[in-house]
């Protein structure tokens, strides 16, 4: 019994200093592409985005560790597609993710866009929204991965925000990313967001619901229940 517990505390220990290096490096990547386009670290915008995203991501890491190592691993370690329509909808939005990060920094440094402060700080506050109703979704569904798969004794998930939409994680990932390019200042990267994140999302989520409706038992049912699938009354 002892040994057992101390093997769960190795894996959880491992597995925390697995998460906070992937952390560091995104920190870091993040930095580089905000930083090295603006020329500059006067870059205020890019700073307060990065705090706004420091806090949470440790609170997070902090408490599913503890509380859900499984769901961490599904999460953020496992991130291979195995659905080959899921893997080009996921380097689609790699591409469209990486131009929409590299343009704040080149919109400052040439100073295309002006946005107030005010806007800044509302975005910033939308995008720690987006943020949230994501922890909200994974605290609720413990088989959220952050891939298409069903994994063992998978069961369809139909409360909190799952009565609201099919895909909440969706929802809050369109808050999040929708609302990045303002808070980092610029006009210009919100539309490859604009025009690209619709597109993606639509394809991924069609593709997966089409996978869960054959592999997933109850979730006919729960698509007859749930109406909407991203945003409410709309789609």
């Amino acid at each position: 019994m002892n040994f057992n517990k101390e093997r769960i505390r190795y894996f959880s220990k491992k597995l925390t200093l697995r998460l906070y290096f992937r952390i560091l490096s995104i920190f870091i990547f993040l930095g580089l592409m905000f930083f090295l386009t603006a020329g500059s670290i006067q870059y205020w915008e890019g700073w307060i985005f990065l705090f706004i995203l420091l806090i949470p991501v440790l609170f997070f890491v902090t408490y599913f560790t503890r509380k859900k190592p499984d769901l961490i691993e599904r999460r953020i370690l496992k991130n291979r597609e195995n659905e080959k329509d899921q893997k080009t909808i996921k380097n689609l939005f790699a591409i469209i993710f990486l131009v929409a990060i590299l343009l704040p920094g080149i919109d400052y440094r040439f100073s295309w866009s002006s946005i107030p402060f005010s806007i800044v700080l509302c975005s910033d506050v939308l995008v720690l929204f987006g943020y949230i109703i994501i922890v909200w979704v994974i605290k609720v569904n413990s088989f959220a991965s952050a891939i298409v798969e069903i994994s063992k004794d998978h069961e369809v998930i139909d409360t909190g925000p799952y009565k609201i939409v099919r895909h909440p994680m969706y929802a809050g990932q369109l808050v999040f990313f929708l609302f990045t390019p303002l808070a980092l200042g610029s006009y210009w990267a919100v539309i490859p967001f604009l025009i690209g994140l619709p597109v993606v999302f639509a394809l991924r989520i069609t593709s997966e619901e089409k996978y869960l409706i054959i592999n997933l038992p109850g979730y006919k049912d729960y698509r007859r229940k749930t109406k909407y699938r991203l945003i409410p009354y709309i789609w």
